[in-house]
Order: C-alpha cells, then structure tokens, then sequence
C-alpha cells in the first residue's frame, strides 16, 4: 500500500451471506490482480440503419450481461487444511446456480463502495502444474452479471409528505396542502437510469406520479376493480416497484391491478436531476411517499 494513497479492497457475498474478504492475505486466499478483467465500463450491442449517403444513424443501444475475470490464489499450512479451504470458497461460488447471485464488492480508500451481483459461470480449476493442488493452487474464476451495472450498496431515500392541513377560513383564507404533495427534484447521482421503489402510505384515495420531462406516470387507484380494498386508510401502505415490476400491499398481498394498465409507465431516473410531480388524492395528516433507489454505475 502506498501511504496516503489506499488501495481497493475487495469481497465476495455468497449467497448464503458469508463474507469472503479477498484483499487479506492472511486468510490463506486472495485476488490476484494480474488477469482481472470485467470492471470497466458495460458492454452494449449497438443497433445502426445505414445512411444512403454513407455512414450509419445508431437506433439502438443495448446493454448486455457483463462476464469478470477473477483470477484467485488458494494456499493453507497442510493438504487437508487446503483442500477444505479450496473446496468451501469453490462452493461459495458455484453456489449462485442454486441459491441465487451472491455479490462482489470493490470498496475505495474514501469509503465509498460500488457492488455488482454474479454467477458462477466457469473456472474453478487448479492450474494442473506440477507442485499445485498439495499446499496451494491458482483459479481463474468466470462470473456472468446479469445486470452489467454496479451499484451504490446504500439507498437514497426520499420521504414526501402533506403539510399539517390548514382551516380554510381561519385566520385568512387558506390553501391546504392536504390535497397534493406537489413538485419536487430527485437527484439521481449515477452514470445510468436508476429503478426506483414508491412506497405509497395512507390517508389516500388516489396516487398519481409523474415524471414530468417525458410525461409519462402511473396511478395507483386503491379502489380498482379486482383489488376492492376501498381508500388507503392511516397507516396503510402499497409499496410499488418499477425491476422488476411488482405492486404489492402491506401484507404482501398483489395488488398489480391497482395501476392504471395499459397507461401506466413504471419510469426510471435519469442520470442528474429529475423533476417530478407527486399528486395523492384525499392526503391528510400521515400521508406519505417514499422513494427508493440505489445509484447504478458504469465501472467498479
């Protein structure tokens, strides 16, 4: 390490939520840097019309699955002691095709942390050379995101709520703000489109969210045919949420005919400020929305 300066350090999350701190050499297994590969940016297919004046116009980006190379040495006092060890931390990977993704983790001398979740793919081979395989041994592990974007681990989160209503008349004449929770700018501080989580909580009888650059928004009618809960009283809550799509009531309960389908548009966040227009119908005391997402990013 070079004094004032850091390094990364780097860990993997199995599945099952074990942490595997792989910048420790104490621990008898690490990541070599030499061969990595798979943190810069996304991959993307591009999709071009020719011009018939020579050229192409681009149609279409698509980002793609991101695979990362990730060369690990294995190493303990004793053959028993290795071989456990090599095969524990194997399992950990080969573990994401029946568990689900477990998570790599690169953090910076500053604190910040970027995560992206894998599968194993391929590679957790010895090197077949002589003297490997007894006491230590190199694996050159293939992971397949799924999702090429890394991401903030921590959440931004945003709480809207009414004003404390207000009588009409008295002292003067008044506009309470039960009504509509308004216009407000969410900063989305990533390098690609975040996916937001709305957590919309009662008193309400309608919820209608927009973004306002593009137009489009979705409304959550708590009264929609097929789901007859009646008015989102205090307390109540539906929690909607945009990858993958899902709306689902307090209790867990699908409540996906509660949106305004085929209209509804579950948007994402742009990279920088977005203006948004937040509007909850029969709003009172307690009324609130709530927005989540974490920050995506083209690079570890």
């Amino acid at each position: 390490m070079v004094p004032e300066v850091g390094y990364a350090s780097i860990s993997y999350i199995d599945p099952h939520g074990t942490v595997w701190p792989m910048t420790d050499q104490c621990r008898g297994y690490y990541a070599l840097a030499e061969g990595v590969s798979g943190l810069g940016a996304a991959p993307v297919t591009l999709t071009t019309d020719p011009l018939p004046r020579g050229g192409v116009k681009l149609r279409h980006v698509q980002p793609q699955a991101r695979t990362i190379v990730w060369p690990v040495h294995v190493q303990a006092a004793t053959h028993q002691d290795f071989v456990d060890l090599w095969r524990s931390l194997g399992k950990a990977f080969t573990d994401t095709l029946r568990y689900g993704p477990g998570t790599l983790e690169i953090a910076r001398p500053d604190g910040r942390r970027r995560q992206i979740r894998v599968r194993y793919q391929e590679g957790w081979e010895g090197l077949g050379q002589a003297g490997t395989g007894i006491s230590w041994d190199n694996a050159v592990v293939t992971l397949l995101a799924e999702d090429p974007y890394y991401f903030d681990p921590e959440p931004v989160t945003v709480t809207l709520t009414t004003g404390t209503p207000a009588d009409f008349l008295n002292p003067y004449l008044t506009v309470s703000s039960a009504e509509v929770l308004g216009s407000t700018t969410i900063t989305n501080p990533g390098d690609v489109d975040a996916w937001p989580s709305w957590t919309i909580t009662g008193p309400a009888t309608l919820a209608t969210i927009t973004r306002n650059d593009t137009g489009e928004a979705f409304v959550l009618d708590p009264n929609a045919t097929g789901i007859g809960h009646g008015n989102l009283l205090l307390g109540q809550s539906v929690t909607v949420t945009t990858d993958p799509p899902s709306v689902r009531y307090q209790d867990g309960t699908n409540w996906i005919g509660s949106l305004n389908w085929p209209s509804a548009v579950l948007w994402g966040l742009q990279p920088g400020e977005n203006d948004l227009t937040i509007e909850v119908d029969g709003a009172g005391t307690g009324s609130e929305v709530t927005l989540t997402f974490y920050a995506r990013y083209e690079m570890a």
